[in-house]
């Protein structure tokens, strides 16, 4: 867990465009405890089931015509106020997490954020590591994606992405079982020393909170039957 006097601009990391910063220990062994405790005390229709993982959505579903603000319990709160004070979203406090529950096999599509966030995204991973795999699109007309670098994220661990790694890259996260560590992944050095190269890892369990600033959000909500 990150000291007094932490800075977030001595964890970028040098060797990927710009712009990635990873925080190998950003919690410590009880607080992933206290957050995945609080995950799985959810009540069961705070989860939504997909073809290939579950879901949480806090503080508010987004959506193209503004996000209806949602309270944030204290537990998830905290951890807002964490991301805030490290000064990445242009003073804007982070108002939403979307919790992504993967199996060991599960993964997900090339993707990009989009425009309904602001333009940083934070992710924090529980439970076990994950390979983020990026992808560079295409010029040619068929528009295929090029793979070209990685991250290993551990459990614990804090990665922000901004610039290019937020609107140019796509990222994903391949459905397979293991993880074979080879010069692809751009931050093994910055990880701990239990990451080897040319080592492959068993996938277990692995949860994320992805923290982000939704900046078209209202408290007020439509009262659809009120006809005074």
């Amino acid at each position: 867990m990150p000291k007094d006097g932490f800075c977030i601009n001595d964890y970028k990391v040098n060797t990927a465009e710009p712009t990635a910063y990873y925080v190998s220990e950003f919690l410590s062994d009880s607080e992933e405890s206290n957050i995945l405790s609080n995950i799985y005390a959810a009540p069961k229709p705070k989860w939504t089931q997909l073809s290939n993982r579950r879901l949480q959505n806090w503080g508010g579903i987004p959506h193209n015509k503004g996000m209806i603000a949602d309270t944030i319990p204290p537990w998830l709160d905290t951890y807002l106020n964490r991301i805030h004070g490290l000064n990445l979203m242009g003073g804007n406090k982070p108002n939403h997490v979307l919790v992504n529950e993967y199996l060991s096999g599960q993964g997900i599509l090339p993707h990009l954020d989009g425009s309904l966030f602001y333009p940083t995204i934070t992710t924090i991973s529980v439970g076990s590591h994950i390979v983020l795999k990026f992808l560079e699109p295409s010029s040619e007309e068929n528009m295929s994606l090029k793979p070209v670098f990685s991250f290993l994220l551990e459990p614990r661990s804090l990665l922000v992405l901004q610039d290019k790694l937020f609107s140019h890259y796509l990222h994903c996260i391949e459905e397979i079982h293991e993880d074979f560590l080879d010069d692809s992944i751009l931050n093994l050095h910055m990880c701990s020393n239990s990451y080897v190269k040319d080592t492959t890892l068993k996938r277990n369990t692995r949860v994320s909170l992805t923290i982000r600033h939704v900046p078209k959000t209202t408290t007020f909500k439509i009262n659809i039957g009120n006809k005074r």
